[in-house]
């Protein structure tokens, strides 16, 4: 007999205490959930660019296998951007993987082996919806803190050159 799974209330909303000598700019509950959002969605990125990764076949496996695990190690970094500029702004980060599964806006990766090419398509479309994501909330953010928009920027650059690289593997010169 299997449990149901309960998913947990998620916490991202919560303000830390303010101890000893902090002080300095607290996130408003509309930038927390901005910035939890972006988290979300980079750490769902992580998780798809490692099955996609781990469940390629086909040509170019090689070449795509390797630019996955690049894909993988901007979302991590930015995940943790992310949720470390939070904690400096007095909110919680939650990124546990129910509250993830529940708020990511990133298409769901099918399962089991998948061929270059379709992975290609997925990727190309779980980096975009990573971009979106800050882009859609970018006007937002910028207006409430300039300096999280900055990292913003960083992150979108990154990604979106990946999303060039990965398409490439299936376009044809016109």
């Amino acid at each position: 007999m299997t449990e149901s799974v309960t998913v947990p209330q998620p916490h991202g909303s919560e303000k830390t205490q303010r101890e000893n000598a902090e002080g300095g700019f607290v996130a408003s509950d509309a930038l927390t959930k901005n910035l939890q959002g972006v988290l979300v969605d980079f750490i769902a990125l992580s998780l798809t660019a490692k099955q996609a990764h781990w469940n390629i076949v086909g040509p170019n496996f090689r070449d795509l296998h390797l630019n996955l695990d690049e894909v993988v190690s901007i979302a991590r970094a930015g995940s943790d951007t992310m949720a470390e500029r939070m904690r400096a702004l007095h909110a919680s980060p939650d990124g546990r993987p129910a509250v993830v599964a529940e708020q990511t806006s990133l298409p769901v990766f099918p399962d089991g082996e998948i061929t270059t090419h379709d992975a290609i398509d997925h990727m190309v479309k779980a980096v975009e919806s990573t971009v979106a994501t800050m882009r859609n909330c970018h006007d937002e953010v910028d207006s409430a803190d300039p300096t999280t928009a900055d990292l913003f920027h960083e992150s979108i650059g990154q990604l979106e050159q990946q999303a060039w690289f990965i398409s490439a593997e299936t376009r044809t010169p016109k």
